[in-house]
């Protein structure tokens, strides 16, 4: 069991929706009155990274596991390893 694991099973984890949307709200007030554009590529840019990051460490750098995990298949996690250049 990893602690990606034990955090699922735990009734009192906050969903990560709110962390995203609690981040998002912060990040729109320090905009002020700008107005962001591309957000979504952004956004997605943003969590990718750390993403992968974050399931490889916790797989051990497993990355038939992490792919797994992540619900991707392992020639895409390899893909995207390569792109943000993790190793």
């Amino acid at each position: 069991m990893t602690p990606l694991d034990d955090e699922r099973a735990t009734p009192s984890v906050t969903p990560l929706r709110a962390h995203v949307r609690s981040a998002l709200h912060e990040y729109f007030e320090q905009l002020g009155d700008q107005m962001p554009s591309g957000l979504y590529q952004l956004v997605l840019q943003e969590v990718e990274r750390p993403l992968l990051e974050t399931v490889l460490h916790y797989t051990r750098g497993n990355q038939s596991r992490a792919a797994d995990v992540l619900g991707i298949n392992r020639s895409t996690l390899r893909k995207k390893l390569r792109q943000y250049d993790i190793d």
